[in-house]
C-alpha cells in the first residue's frame, strides 16, 4: 500500500521564459519543499525576479508548469503573501503603519466595504509576529527603513499564508538592521515556507539553508556548499563570508 502522495510547496517542470528573443530561464526543474528557507541568487538580469513572478502566476511560462502545492499559482494565490521589491505605496500619504497592513486583507474581501473586527485582530496580530504592533498607529511616512519593511512584511502576512516571497527584503538597510530582519524571517519559517531574493552574496552562508542559484539555467545547493558555485555565478569576485566568518583567502572579517 502506497503512502501519501508527496507534494512539494513549489515545482517548476521544464520551464522556459523569454522576454522576446531573450531568454531568462531554460528548462527549469525545481521542488522546494514545504517549510523550508530558501535564497535565490545570482547575478543582474540572471532571472532571480522572473522566477519569483513565475511562482506568484504574475508571468508565465513559454513551456513547462509551475504548481504551488499541487495547484497552479493562480489557485493558490490566497496561500502566498509577497513582499515586492519595490512598494508603490507613497511614504508621503497619510496612512499609519495599521492601514497599510489592512492592505494584505483586500485578495480575500468578496465585497467592498469596512474592514471587518477580524481583519484588524488579523492585521494587528501580523504586525505583533513582525515585533511592529507599536508602529500601528504611527504614520508610515514616519517610520525608518527597517520598520517599513517589518510593516511591509506584515502586510503580506495579513492575507495569512503558507508560502512568504520575498523580493530583496533587506536592501539598502544597514547591517544590524538586515541581521534582525533575518532573525524575524527565521522565526516566521517556522510556520510556513519562505523565498526570498538576495543580491547579498554574504548573508546567504549566514541565515538560510538552502540556495537556489539562477543565471538563465538553476542549480539548488545547501548554504554550506555555496563558495565554487557563487565563485562562477560572479566571475567579476566578490569576497564571500563563510560560517565562521573569514573570507575565502583566510582574512578575518569584522562585520
Amino acid at each position: 500500500m502506497s503512502g501519501p502522495l508527496h507534494i512539494p510547496a513549489v515545482c517548476l517542470k521544464g520551464v522556459d521564459f523569454s522576454y522576446g528573443r531573450h531568454a531568462v530561464l531554460r528548462a527549469v526543474d525545481l521542488d522546494i519543499e514545504e517549510g523550508a528557507f530558501v535564497s535565490i541568487v545570482g547575478p543582474n538580469g540572471g532571472g532571480k525576479t522572473t522566477l519569483l513572478r513565475l511562482m506568484l502566476g504574475l508571468l508565465k511560462p513559454q513551456s513547462g508548469d509551475v504548481h504551488i502545492f499541487g495547484e497552479i499559482p493562480s489557485a493558490a494565490r490566497r496561500r502566498i503573501g509577497y513582499m515586492p521589491q519595490h512598494t508603490n505605496l507613497d511614504p508621503l500619504f497619510p496612512v499609519t503603519a495599521l492601514d497599510v497592513v489592512l492592505m494584505g486583507r483586500l485578495g480575500l474581501r468578496l465585497q467592498l466595504g469596512p474592514f471587518s473586527r477580524n481583519d484588524g485582530k488579523t492585521a494587528r496580530a501580523s504586525l505583533d509576529d513582525c515585533e511592529a504592533l507599536d508602529l500601528a498607529d504611527r504614520p508610515f511616512a514616519d517610520l525608518s527603513g527597517g520598520q517599513r519593511q517589518r510593516v511591509l512584511i506584515a502586510r503580506a502576512l495579513a492575507g495569512e499564508p503558507d508560502l512568504l516571497l520575498l523580493d530583496e527584503p533587506t536592501a539598502s538597510l544597514d547591517p544590524g538592521v538586515q541581521d534582525d530582519l533575518y532573525e524575524l524571517l527565521h522565526r516566521l519559517n517556522k510556520k510556513m515556507t519562505v523565498i526570498l531574493v538576495s543580491h547579498d552574496v554574504s548573508v546567504v552562508s549566514r541565515h538560510v539553508r538552502q540556495v537556489i542559484c539562477v543565471n538563465v539555467d538553476v542549480a539548488q545547493h545547501p548554504s554550506e556548499a555555496l563558495t565554487g558555485e557563487l565563485a562562477r555565478l560572479f566571475p567579476e569576485g566578490r569576497r564571500l563570508v563563510r560560517h565562521d566568518h573569514h573570507t575565502e583567502t583566510g582574512e578575518h572579517r569584522h562585520d
